[in-house]
């Protein structure tokens, strides 16, 4: 009977899908860390922490068995905006599972892409807008 309740329960849960917008970077790894960072000081906004991604799987492929380069290089720059946060939270408490937001710098053997995650409709569709502009300012497109 627990097992039927966890399976009911499991196949009762929401399922949200987020999937990435992305752009390409028409330059190097390090350009675009820069160009990244700079749009969202240019907008006011402070770089709370900057996750190396890359560098940790890189260090710790041999670890876990793995032989598989996944980047170059990756970084994800997080951090906030205290008007928008402010906004959707207002709208919605539960929001808060967003933030901080996060843009992603990537390098794969296809080049350097810039990212971030696609929001759900409603209140977060600001902060998509929001990081869309920080990308596009970033890349140029």
């Amino acid at each position: 009977m627990k097992h039927l309740i966890a399976l009911l329960t499991l196949c009762a849960a929401p399922v949200v899908a987020q999937d990435a917008v992305t752009t390409l970077f028409d330059g190097s790894f390090d350009d675009a860390t820069f160009a990244v960072e700079s749009a969202i000081v240019g907008k006011g906004l402070v770089v709370d922490y900057v996750s190396h991604v890359g560098d940790m799987l890189n260090r710790t492929g041999a670890d876990v068995g793995s032989e598989t380069e996944i980047f170059k290089a990756a970084d994800v720059f997080l951090f906030c905006s205290a008007v928008v946060s402010r906004e959707v939270m207002e709208a919605d408490p539960m929001n808060i599972i967003h933030c901080p937001y996060n843009i992603f710098v990537a390098e794969t053997a296809d080049g350097v892409t810039v990212g971030y995650r696609s929001y759900p409709d409603g209140p977060m569709k600001k902060v998509e807008a929001m990081l869309e502009e920080i990308v596009t300012e970033a890349t140029g497109q």
